[in-house]
């Protein structure tokens, strides 16, 4: 006769060969289907009490600790490969599995590197700006970014979002909406966002990690792509012309332009540097004048600021450098001096950004500390 067992969780009596151990209780059959788990992990059996996953994987404590994590969101049990993480108010990530780390990515504050909304436009075009400004040392931490967007949308527009960027330390960049330059100057509340980023912290010229760049619409330089190629070529033949002034309006290093903003090389001709730019060179995006992109081309050389004079006067530098490229010939534009390229340039704040930089006609002034 078959010796029998008995389940000590039920008590029933059922035949030996039948039994199923959880360390040292036997368990009949039934209760160890609908009571015990086997873990997904180690193929260890537990009670269903003891599951530290969830239904779809079940796993024994040890396996968690050691190569999972849960959901903060829904509770579902994720892999440490598996893992996406969301901003919190604290300075630290929150676990998220990719379903909800897709939905919250929707209302995400600081958005990752690569997140590109469409484009609003704001004011007359066609020569529109889209600024990107990296700050640091002050934490990317989303309560400072959400508090930043509600100052930029004090006049009721959504004209600037935030980004991570791996080149910072402690922080991330602010990219505006294309912009037309009077919308930037008249419209765009950047005083005020500005003197936020001061309050909450953050350094951008000090810091020495950060960059301005400003972005320029390809269109604004005419219909036709041999139109846009030209005005292009005399752009980059006046960087490379007159690199040593523009290497003290940019307040970066030598070394610091070599590695984000490098030079292409002068050449005789404009459309020679151009041709080599889009041939030869090899510097990606990190160029002076970056030309990767479909919809604008980026001037990568200025340092970053939080300083309101310094950053419109930027701006309207990059204009005059817009301007000179579309009014003049190559011809005209090689017979150029760096004094009467300045001396046409009437815009107060920078014509004061060139005194202060000693680049203005033999007039400097006393400038006020960088932030």
């Amino acid at each position: 006769m078959e010796p029998m067992a008995t389940c000590v969780l039920c008590g029933e009596n059922f035949a030996e060969s039948q039994s199923i151990y959880l360390d040292d209780d036997c368990l009949c059959p039934t209760c160890a289907e609908e009571r015990t788990v086997l873990c997904a992990q180690c193929g260890e059996r537990i009670y269903n009490d003891d599951n530290a996953g969830d239904a779809r994987i079940p796993l024994c404590e040890s396996c968690y600790d050691r190569s999972y994590v849960t959901c903060n969101d829904c509770g579902r049990v994720i892999h440490l490969d598996d893992i996406y993480y969301a901003e919190t108010d604290e300075d630290d990530d929150t676990p998220l599995c990719y379903d909800c780390y897709t939905r919250s990515s929707l209302e995400r504050v600081i958005h990752d590197y690569n997140y590109k909304p469409e484009p609003i436009f704001y004011g007359e075009g066609p020569r529109y700006y889209g600024i990107e400004l990296e700050l640091d040392n002050g934490g990317e931490i989303r309560k400072k970014a959400a508090s930043l967007l509600e100052v930029s949308q004090s006049n009721g527009a959504e004209t600037l979002y935030c980004k991570h960027d791996g080149s910072l330390n402690d922080g991330f960049e602010l990219v505006t909406h294309p912009m037309a330059l009077d919308y930037h100057k008249q419209e765009m509340p950047w005083q005020a966002i500005l003197q936020k980023c001061v309050e909450l912290g953050y350094s951008s010229h000090q810091a020495g990690t950060c960059g301005l760049h400003i972005h320029v619409s390809r269109s604004a330089f005419g219909v036709l792509e041999e139109q846009q190629d030209a005005c292009i070529a005399r752009i980059l033949y006046f960087f490379e012309k007159n690199w040593e002034e523009l290497l003290k309006f940019s307040r970066r290093t030598a070394l610091q332009l070599e590695r984000w903003a490098a030079r292409y090389g002068y050449k005789e001709q404009p459309m020679d540097i151009l041709d080599h730019a889009k041939k030869g060179y090899h510097g990606g995006r990190y160029t002076c004048v970056n030309l990767r992109n479909h919809d604008t081309i980026e001037f990568r050389m200025f340092r970053g600021t939080l300083k309101y004079n310094t950053l419109i006067a930027t701006l309207q530098m990059v204009d005059r450098i817009c301007d000179m490229a579309l009014s003049l010939s190559d011809e005209e534009l090689k017979a150029m001096s760096w004094t009467t390229f300045v001396s046409d340039c009437h815009q107060p704040e920078l014509v004061q950004y060139l005194k202060e930089r000693r680049l203005y006609v033999n007039e400097p002034v006393e400038s006020e500390v960088e932030l």
